[in-house]
């Protein structure tokens, strides 16, 4: 059984590319890419004070949930979210462990309040004033497709749009070394129930058992396999590279995207037909 919406927006930042534009000239052609440190730029929509309190994790996600919102022109006061990450924030558990271990063991009451799983989407509501349900989910490797499936099956089923945010972010050592995150990566997408006037390709998922979609460019694979929401480049690649909106032709070829007991997320591609 597969389900079906529509991509109608994609935000994305991450090593060598600092939006979506840029990734999509990079994937389109993969030769030329070179993994340049990701920068995430400053948040200006929190006030000073939560500013000050947020970690890269939470920064990397607002900064690409908002240039979805922004490239379809979507108020994100009237978005459902699903957040994605396979760690969450790794400095912020850096900290933690550290006061822990200490003499005192007191931890600060900001770094309790910013260790939960789904302190992004609280800051996403502080940062938007959205009020609608948000969902935090985690799959380790496999959280880009855990995600992107929950989001899928919350707008087929709800016939409401719904903001889907995957990222991942380094943890310090010595954590770095028991799960080694390559640099910070953040995609957004933004999914509709019903083709509109931004609509760039429609989707249909399903599980799946062949073996997950690879990148041609050892460069970009590397990315691929270093960063765990960066398991969402093949598709990426695909969308890059979609003809003209609203052409009918057929879209590329469908992907694999590695998900969980040995099961792959089969992504297949449909043309938008006005």
């Amino acid at each position: 059984m597969s389900v079906h919406v529509y991509i109608d927006a994609i935000g994305a930042i991450g090593p060598g590319a600092n939006n979506w534009t840029e990734w999509r000239a990079i994937l389109q052609n993969d030769a030329a890419y070179q993994a340049v440190k990701t920068v995430v730029p400053v948040l200006n929509v929190l006030p000073s004070a939560e500013r000050r309190r947020v970690g890269s994790a939470v920064k990397l996600a607002l900064v690409s949930g908002l240039e979805a919102l922004a490239a379809a022109s979507i108020d994100p006061r009237s978005m459902t979210t699903v957040f994605s990450s396979s760690g969450g924030d790794g400095d912020n558990c850096h900290l933690i462990c550290e006061a822990l271990a200490s003499e005192d063991r007191l931890i600060s009451p900001t770094r309790f309040h910013n260790s939960v799983h789904n302190a992004p989407s609280g800051y996403w509501g502080i940062a938007s004033g959205a009020m609608l349900p948000s969902t935090s989910v985690c799959a380790y490797d496999a959280g880009f497709a855990a995600g992107l499936l929950e989001a899928v099956v919350q707008c087929s089923v709800e016939k409401k749009p719904v903001l889907l945010v995957a990222y991942d972010a380094p943890y310090p050592e010595p954590l770095y070394a028991a799960r080694p995150t390559m640099d910070q990566f953040a995609i957004s997408l933004l999914l509709s129930p019903d083709v509109t006037a931004h609509s760039m390709v429609g989707i249909d998922v399903c599980l799946d058992k062949a073996l997950p979609t690879v990148m041609h460019a050892s460069t970009l694979e590397s990315v691929r396999l270093g960063i765990p929401a960066a398991r969402c480049l093949p598709m990426m690649q695909v969308l890059a590279r979609l003809p003209d909106m609203h052409s009918g032709t057929e879209p590329a070829s469908d992907v694999y995207l590695e998900y969980l007991n040995g099961n792959t997320l089969h992504v297949k591609f449909l043309p938008v037909k006005a």
